[in-house]
This record gives structure tokens, C-alpha cells and sequence, in this order.
């Protein structure tokens, strides 16, 4: 482990509270505008300003117990999912567990760029801490899907915070160059966290109940809390940032937010209930078609109509670093709603160690392009025995685990080098906003392949069911009842169980195929990233 004698200290100039923590120039981002920019070649452009002292290595401890906690919350549910829709009679709409977190998540992430710009890193970040919290204790005290899922939405408005402003604090710390490696260093803690979420969240549900998976990190929020306040220092504000707290809210995009909802929202309704009420009806079609035109609204708010914008079209809509990569991506990773948390542990080695050689190779060549290239063909060949073996070819333990960390190991490789390619490509007053941006798509993308894969899983299911039970209204009470409890299945004769056991095998499987879609979408996006080379 590299000790805080070696890891290096990050001068940072005097700003106010609100501003980037580096000016332009030290912050290693050329403006967008430089036909050939050289990033990180005016480090000491202000040497004679007044400076102070940043350890990186005494933040990040402060910072990990927040990215811990975010991280392991993700996997924390997966084992649980069983035992909440078999307690609650809802486990068709365990998704919605899921769904409401990232729905939530995929609103406010972007916002928090703005808002950190606004109101300053710290405090964004101790807000969040907060509400996630809040939204966890809620989890621990529901008492039916409705109210969990609610609260799940709360925590999510915290957690989107929890990842998007640390990233935008490391940027403003460090050199771009060296950004991918402490984001190596940042994706280790959240491995951690992923690797210890469903282990943990299966032992709770299994002891002392579900509930405590969600209510126990309430207090390890609030330990995160006083962490970050008592370490992470606020430069002393300037004039604009002493505005009055109602002048600042009159800045955020309220507007803009509340479209970016909606246009999600009727999104995953719309999938929801084609899964679980058919493809032709009203309820499913009328959210379906009003998707893309509340997604149009969303664009034309951000270009045309905010003041502030939170994803303004200038950072959303630059083809040099095609942002759409980050949706795809996201998509094509979110397998969640159909793993064991077991096959999470060696993947979570495989993912971490790609993150982190991602980094240092690209602190030693400057380059990201072509590393890119080679981490979404590795996720999109992880695809491969994923689908053979769920059940296309063979059910097998030891293959799905091979897919899942093939897959890992290249999800976790082009995450890292598409922040950097964002970063790059972006000017500098637009760092903060561009990165939030990046967290966006990747939350949308993550919600909208949780939902894809759930609702075919769902729809097979069900058409497998109906083929395979033919014993007319036996079939239909059997299909709604194992759709609702996975407990009732040990209820059925033996044969029937196992019927039942060979129709979810199909139905994972053909769960694989919108994501093997969006798989071979990121390699294609890569097309329009371009390559800037990451100086010192």
C-alpha cells in the first residue's frame, strides 16, 4: 500500500469557495477551444499567488468512508431482494427497489456540478451525506414496497452527491495525469465496498432481518459526516459566494430537473408495466411514446431555456468526448437484478485491478484512446460466457463468474479512461459540470439496463411459464404466484419446481441480450472520443 510519505502533496491556490479548487491552468485542462492543447503545461503559472497545503493522503481516508458506504449500499440490497419481495408480496416489483434509488440518483447527480459551484464542494458533500442517510433509516422502517421504495428515492438524492462531488474535488486536486491513478486509488475503497455489500446484506437478512441491512448505514453516514467536516478545508469565500441562500437557489435548474425526471420516470414506468401488464396496452404504450418527447424537453430546457443549466448543451452535446458512452456503458453493466452476491467477489478483484492499471498506464504513455478500445472489447467478450452459461448452453457457476469478471475487468478499465477523455475535452470553468454530467449518463444508463433487463427477464418468464404449465387455470395462479414470492416455489410438487427453475434459466439468459446490445454500442462510441495527450 503506498504510504502518505510517497503520495504527493497537491498545491492548490487560493479561490473562493465556490470556484475550482486549480485555475485554468493548474488544473491541466486546456480550453476546448485549443486546436492543439498540451494539458498540465502551465502547472506553475501563479507560483507568486498565496497558496495553501493539501494532503491528498489525509483527505482520502475521510473520502473513503463515503465512497465505502455508497459502494457497498449498491450490493447491499442484491442478496436481500428475495427476502424483501417474499416478505412484502411484491417481488415482481422488486425492481422499483432498485429503480427509485437510481431514478432519484440520475436527477440530482448532475445537479450537484452546478450546486457545487454554487454553494462549494464541502457542503454539497455533507448534504448528501445527510439525505442518504435519511433515505437508509426510512429504508430500515417501511412497512410495504411503496414506502421502501419512497425511501430508497431519498437515499438516492444523497447518493448521487457521494460519488459525483468527490470525483469533482479529486479533479480539482490533482493533476490529470495522475487524476486516472487516484481514481485507481478511489475505485479500491469502492470494490471494497462492493465485495463486502452483499456478503454483509445476506448475513443481515439471514440474522437479524432485511431491514438492518438499510437502518445500519444509517450511522456509518453519520460518521462520514463528521469525517469530511473536520478534515476537508473551504477556501474563504469571495464576494459571489456570500450571496444570500435564496440568490443561489434562484441559480439551480429546478426546471431542467424535474424534465430529466419525468422523461425517466414514464421510461421505466412504461418498461415496468410492459413486463408485467403486456406490451399493447395504454398504460404501457402512452409512457413509452412521452419518453422521448420529455427527453427533447430536457435538451431544449438546458440549451435554450435555463440560465444556469446543469448539462448544458455545450458540455452534453461535444462529440470530441461522446458523453453517450457513459449511458452505454452503465447500461451494459447492470446485471444486479439477476446476481448472487457471490459472484460479485472475484469480479470485484479482476474490476479494481483494471481501475487502477488503467491508471498508472495511463500516468506512464499520457494517452487514453486506445486503452479505451481494449476495455469495452473486453467488456463486451465478458458478455460471451455470461449468456452461455445462464442457461443457453449449460448452467454453470464457475462460467457465469468467469463472465461476470472478464466483464468487470473491462467495465472497470473504461470507466476510468472515459472520466479522463471527459475531463480532457472539457474547458475548465465546465469541469465540475462535465463531470456531474458523466455520473448522468452513467446512472441513467445503469437505470434504463436494470429495467430493460428485468422487464425481458419478466416477459420470458411469464412466456415460458404459459408454455410449460399447460394445465389452464393451474398455469396462471402458478405464473402469478412465483412471480410474486420465489418462496412459493418450494411449496410445488418437485417436477413442477423444477419447471419452474428451467423457465428462470431461460428467462436470465434472454436477460443477457439488451445488454450484449449496449455492449456492442460503447465499443462503437468510442469512434467519437478524442485523444489529447495528458501532460504532467
Amino acid at each position: 500500500m503506498t504510504t502518505s510519505e510517497n503520495l504527493p502533496r497537491v498545491v492548490v491556490t487560493t479561490a473562493s469557495e465556490t470556484s475550482p479548487l486549480l485555475d485554468a491552468a493548474a488544473s491541466g485542462v486546456c480550453d476546448a477551444a485549443d486546436p492543439e492543447p498540451t494539458l498540465g503545461a502551465a502547472a506553475n503559472a501563479n507560483d507568486d499567488e498565496p497558496k495553501i497545503k493539501v494532503n491528498m493522503a489525509q483527505l482520502l481516508p475521510a473520502l473513503a468512508i463515503g465512497i465505502f458506504l455508497v459502494a457497498m449500499d449498491q450490493t447491499l440490497t442484491i442478496a436481500t431482494y428475495g427476502k424483501i419481495g417474499s416478505d412484502l408480496n411484491a417481488l415482481n416489483s422488486t425492481s422499483w427497489i432498485a429503480t427509485s434509488y437510481f431514478l432519484t440518483l440520475t436527477t440530482f447527480q448532475p445537479l450537484y456540478g452546478r450546486l457545487s459551484d454554487i454553494f462549494g464542494r464541502k457542503e454539497c458533500l455533507l448534504f448528501a451525506y445527510t439525505v442518504f442517510g435519511i433515505g437508509c433509516l426510512g429504508c430500515g422502517l417501511a412497512q410495504d414496497i411503496i414506502q421502501l421504495c419512497i425511501a430508497r428515492g431519498v437515499a438516492g438524492m444523497g447518493g448521487g452527491g457521494m460519488n459525483a462531488v468527490v470525483s469533482i474535488l479529486v479533479t480539482d486536486l490533482v493533476s490529470l495525469r495522475d487524476r486516472g491513478v487516484w481514481q485507481g486509488y478511489i475505485n479500491v475503497v469502492f470494490a471494497a465496498g462492493i465485495a463486502s455489500g452483499a456478503p454483509v446484506g445476506g448475513l443481515l437478512a439471514d440474522s437479524i432481518g432485511w431491514r438492518w441491512a438499510f437502518a445500519g448505514q444509517f450511522p456509518v453516514a453519520i460518521l462520514a459526516w463528521i469525517a469530511v467536516f473536520a478534515v476537508l478545508q473551504s477556501p474563504d469565500a469571495d464576494d459571489d459566494a456570500k450571496q444570500h441562500w435564496k440568490q443561489k437557489l434562484l441559480r439551480i435548474d429546478f426546471l431542467g430537473a424535474f424534465a430529466l425526471s419525468a422523461a425517466a420516470f414514464v421510461l421505466l414506468f412504461g418498461l415496468d408495466n410492459g413486463a408485467n401488464e403486456g406490451w399493447g396496452r395504454p398504460v404501457t404504450v402512452v409512457p413509452l411514446a412521452l419518453t422521448p418527447v420529455l427527453f427533447a424537453v430536457f435538451i431544449f430546457i438546458e440549451v435554450k431555456v435555463a440560465t444556469d443549466p446543469f448539462a448544458p448543451g455545450h458540455v452534453i452535446l461535444d462529440p470530441r468526448c461522446w458523453r453517450r458512452t457513459e449511458l452505454t456503458s452503465s447500461a451494459a453493466m447492470a446485471l444486479t437484478a439477476t446476481q448472487s452476491g457471490l459472484l460479485f467477489m472475484p469480479s470485484t478483484v479482476l474490476g479494481l485491478t483494471g481501475s487502477l492499471g488503467g491508471g498508472l498506464i495511463m500516468r506512464k504513455t499520457g494517452k487514453y484512446y486506445g486503452l479505451t478500445i481494449v476495455g469495452y472489447t473486453i467488456l463486451l467478450l465478458g458478455i460471451i460466457p455470461l449468456v452461455l452459461f445462464t442457461g443457453a448452453l449449460t448452467p454453470s457457476v464457475i462460467g457465469t463468474v468467469i463472465g461476470m469478471s472478464v466483464l468487470a475487468l473491462g467495465a472497470s478499465i473504461s470507466i476510468t479512461t472515459t472520466l479522463i477523455a471527459i475531463i480532457a475535452n472539457c474547458a475548465p470553468e465546465d469541469m465540475a459540470m462535465a463531470v456531474a454530467c458523466s455520473y448522468l449518463f452513467r446512472s441513467l444508463g445503469t437505470t434504463i439496463g436494470i429495467s430493460l433487463s428485468t422487464a425481458v427477464l419478466q416477459q420470458v418468464l411469464r412466456t415460458e411459464l404459459a408454455v410449460r404449465l399447460q394445465d389452464g387455470g393451474r398455469a396462471a395462479e402458478i405464473e402469478e404466484h412465483v412471480r410474486q414470492s420465489l418462496d412459493y416455489i418450494r411449496t410445488l410438487p418437485p417436477r413442477t419446481a423444477q419447471t419452474v427453475r428451467d423457465c428462470y434459466a431461460v428467462a436470465t439468459t434472454w436477460a443477457f441480450l439488451p445488454i450484449a446490445l449496449l455492449a456492442g454500442l460503447c465499443l462503437i462510441s468510442t469512434v467519437f472520443i478524442r485523444e489529447k495527450k495528458l501532460e504532467r
